[in-house]
């Protein structure tokens, strides 16, 4: 649980105490600074008039600081109403128009206390609502899967973690079934694990793809099948074939060991082929025919050369796939030559 989003992941610790991770890690853009959305709104709607607009465009080093009080509030392990210093110019800015505290006579859950905006605890809750509702609709909808029925604990970590009105709902929605634990040092926690990871990163096992991985290959045409924009004719032998074909390597959800090899082999489309192109690529769909089509991005490539033609189209290509946790390898070679070309893929990139 971070400022900008909240990342949720599945895991499974094995006898050895190496993770299997049981889901595609997943999550959504409502962490802190979707509160602090909220917050900077609700006073806009207190100081109209122009007030806010004015200290927001003149005054935005002041404003910062301002959001940095709030960031720590809201991050409180208390359950009172909290105090945000009004600074100097926003006071100043409220001032030429009326009164400050005539600004706070209408509103729902601020008082104006002597250079402070006082919010009370229940107005400071509904600031969350809209990312506690997307944390728990999220939570829900993979801890109701079969194949995660065996979680037992809720583990809370991140500077979002540390806000006790995040805590009491996570504790409220789930605490009957699981086992919630939130660590005292939330932050320290990450940089933590962040640091095991780097000297032990064997421990975890397995990851479950996030994306369909797949490369762009040919096919013999299929009329039935495939589009006629994308036919060719060999002019060696009269073979039809499609291009852009998409092959799946790895499918959105699958289950990949961490550091297996998986071995494919292909053959060049004409017998009088230098090299060969492979061009990887991923995307959040199922599956797909071509790797043009919307939503799939070509991630990245690499060309071998093939200089012994003798073999024709019986030459033999022979393309390992290594999957790692934050990448995978792609080594391609001309089994006749020995020549190879190898590309890195980045999970986080994409």
């Amino acid at each position: 649980c971070a400022g900008g989003t909240i990342d949720i992941t599945v895991h499974e610790i094995q006898e050895n105490h190496h993770l299997k991770e049981l889901h595609k890690a997943t999550g959504g853009g409502w962490g802190g600074n979707r509160v602090d959305e909220n917050f900077t709104h609700f006073l806009k709607e207190i100081f109209d008039d122009g007030v806010w607009d004015e200290y927001v465009k003149n005054h935005p080093t002041e404003l910062q600081h301002m959001l940095y009080s709030f960031s720590l509030q809201k991050c409180s392990a208390s359950r009172e109403a909290v105090y945000i210093h009004c600074y100097y110019n926003l006071t100043r800015v409220a001032n030429s128009k009326k009164d400050i505290s005539h600004f706070f006579k209408n509103a729902k859950g601020a008082v104006w206390c002597d250079g402070m905006i006082m919010i009370t605890y229940e107005k400071m809750k509904s600031f969350f609502d809209y990312s506690i509702k997307n944390i728990i609709c999220a939570l829900r909808e993979i801890l109701d899967k079969p194949e995660i029925a065996k979680v037992k604990y809720i583990l809370l970590v991140g500077g979002f973690a540390s806000s006790v009105i995040l805590r009491d709902a996570i504790s409220q929605a789930f605490g009957e079934k699981y086992h919630i634990f939130c660590p005292l040092e939330v932050q320290v926690a990450v940089a933590k694990g962040a640091v095991l990871f780097g000297v032990n990163p064997d421990i975890v096992a397995s990851r479950v793809s996030a994306w369909t991985y797949g490369l762009a290959v040919t096919q013999e045409f299929d009329a039935t099948i495939h589009d006629f924009r994308k036919k060719r004719v060999s002019k060696a032998d009269g073979y039809t074939y499609s291009v852009d074909i998409f092959k799946k390597l790895v499918g959105i959800g699958d289950t990949v060991n961490i550091n297996e090899v998986a071995h494919y082999y292909f053959h060049p489309t004409e017998p009088d082929q230098t090299s060969v192109h492979f061009s990887f690529h991923g995307t959040e769909k199922q599956d797909a025919l071509y790797v043009d089509e919307e939503e799939i991005e070509r991630l990245g490539s690499c060309i071998v050369p093939m200089p012994d033609t003798t073999l024709g189209k019986k030459l033999k290509l022979k393309l390992d796939i290594k999957f790692g946790l934050t990448e995978f390898k792609a080594t391609c070679t001309d089994v006749t030559s020995n020549e190879s070309q190898t590309v890195m893929i980045d999970f986080l990139s994409v």
